[in-house]
């Protein structure tokens, strides 16, 4: 079994990212600039976006962070947000997520520019993935993308079974894998929570990607040997063991699955900080005009 280690990637990536940021300053170029726009207090959300704003300043991009009250209206996000659009010093921006109930998240997602969706939600983003097309990728996506590519990890041929199909990470997930490229070209099972046996896919699986959201749920019996396993869940769970009273788990049962596995992704220090990293790299991609 080979541990994935996406925190080591993403400091690689972080190392790069930060010398084209040094030559961008020393030939008098803008430096790429990302914000973010959290409404209320959620404690993850706002774990989230502090991250965000801590990678931008270990690789020296600027950042600006709005903190909105939960009683903001739809009609007052959606003014600032065409701020934002309009504001050329920003290359990127960020609405994070969750939203209050009151406010539509399509609404939201969509009023973003397309070339500062950094994200890579916005329905334009998301149809050209689909075509093949350049565009922002989903940072999650994106990141696990990266993540096979470093550690060459096969795709060709190989049967991936993503569990989850949300427009976040399953779905793009299914695209990205099955497109003729590398990594890719893996023949794809989409499965969800109304997926009947769902273990009988899982077993069949070559690579798993793994986002239902459901701690420890991928057990042994569900998986066949040398499967590669990319857990994207981040759960928190009660722990008597630490000050906080909870830890982080995954979706997938890391002590009873990970000797089984070629590979497998922690949980944290796996999916997350490729997440982040890839935020990064596509903010960067926007300063530069790469895309649109």
């Amino acid at each position: 079994m080979k541990l994935i280690d996406g925190k080591k990637l993403s400091e690689e990536i972080y190392t790069q990212l930060k010398n084209e940021v040094a030559l961008l300053k020393e030939e008098r170029k803008k430096v790429p600039h990302l914000a973010a726009i959290i409404i209320g207090n959620n404690p993850a959300s706002q774990t989230y976006v502090n991250a965000k704003i801590k990678a931008c300043e270990q690789v020296g991009y600027e950042s600006t962070l709005l903190q909105l009250d939960e009683k903001i209206t739809e009609m007052e996000l959606l003014k600032i947000i065409d701020e934002f659009n309009q504001n050329t010093s920003i290359d990127g921006f960020i609405v994070q997520l969750p939203l209050p109930k009151h406010i539509d998240e399509n609404k939201v997602t969509q009023a973003i520019a397309p070339q500062k969706d950094v994200d890579g939600f916005h329905p334009v983003n998301l149809g050209r993935m689909l075509l093949n097309l350049p565009s922002y990728l989903p940072a999650t996506p994106f990141g696990i993308m990266k993540m096979l590519a470093a550690n060459n990890i096969e795709t060709q041929g190989k049967h991936c079974v993503v569990v989850g199909r949300s427009h976040i990470v399953g779905s793009p997930m299914s695209v990205l894998l099955a497109r003729n490229s590398s990594p890719g070209n893996c023949t794809v099972t989409l499965c969800h929570s109304k997926t009947d046996n769902l273990s009988y896919f899982t077993r069949q699986a070559d690579i798993i990607i793994l986002a239902i959201g459901k701690p420890y749920y991928l057990k042994r019996d569900m998986i066949k040997n040398g499967v590669v396993v990319i857990d994207v869940g981040i759960n928190r769970v009660p722990s008597s063991t630490t000050k906080s009273g909870f830890k982080l788990a995954g979706d997938a049962d890391f002590d009873d699955i990970a000797d089984k596995c070629s590979f497998i992704t922690p949980v944290p220090g796996g999916v997350g900080p490729m997440t982040i990293a890839s935020l990064m790299q596509n903010t960067l991609l926007a300063n530069r005009n790469e895309l649109y």
